[in-house]
């Protein structure tokens, strides 16, 4: 492999134990994702549990994020398990848990209700917070039904939209 430095290409150099450990002790924490890079499906990618356990021998705080919105942290903590690694719903940071705890910081109102496009993930995490919420799956088989205006009535309290991947996204939802 190269690096490019001042536009011209440079072989990189295997770090040396000393620069291994040097680097590994100026670093307090690491974030990985999941798909791709913790597991693939449902398998563990090669030595991510010796290399997790060496992290955690030394002290280092472990955060595992991903943009797949369809799993809440407690489901994606139950999947780790699963695969035979512990890690605790705290260490998760998920794009669900994003879009709720932003809502949470920003002062969304606890009155107003909270629209989901996605999946149960996005539910389970905006419940966990404190919001109400709906949509998800359970319109899933839903259709749009037009007045003669072709106005559609929406729910007045819905103060928020939340989107996240939906394989099951169809015109209802949309409206």
């Amino acid at each position: 492999m190269a690096r490019v430095e001042n536009g011209a290409s440079k072989p990189y150099r295997a770090l040396s134990n000393g620069d291994f450990n040097e680097l590994l002790d100026s670093v307090e924490a690491f974030l990985f994702d999941c798909d791709g890079v913790i597991w693939k499906g449902d398998r563990l990618v090669d030595e991510v549990p010796r290399t997790l356990e060496m992290l955690r021998s030394k002290g280092k705080k472990i955060v595992f994020v991903t943009n797949n919105s369809m799993k809440s942290r407690k489901q994606y903590a139950s999947k780790f398990c699963k695969l035979g690694l512990e890690v605790n719903e705290e260490e998760i940071f998920s794009s669900s848990f994003a879009a709720a705890m932003y809502l949470k910081l920003n002062s969304f109102p606890q009155e107003k209700k909270v629209y989901v496009i996605g999946e149960e993930g996005i539910l389970e995490e905006l419940k966990l917070a404190g919001f109400t919420c709906f949509g998800g799956p359970e319109d899933s088989n839903k259709s749009i039904q037009l007045k003669s205006d072709f106005m559609v009535k929406h729910d007045e309290n819905v103060g928020a939209v939340v989107v996240g991947i939906d394989p099951h996204i169809n015109y209802y939802k949309l409206q």
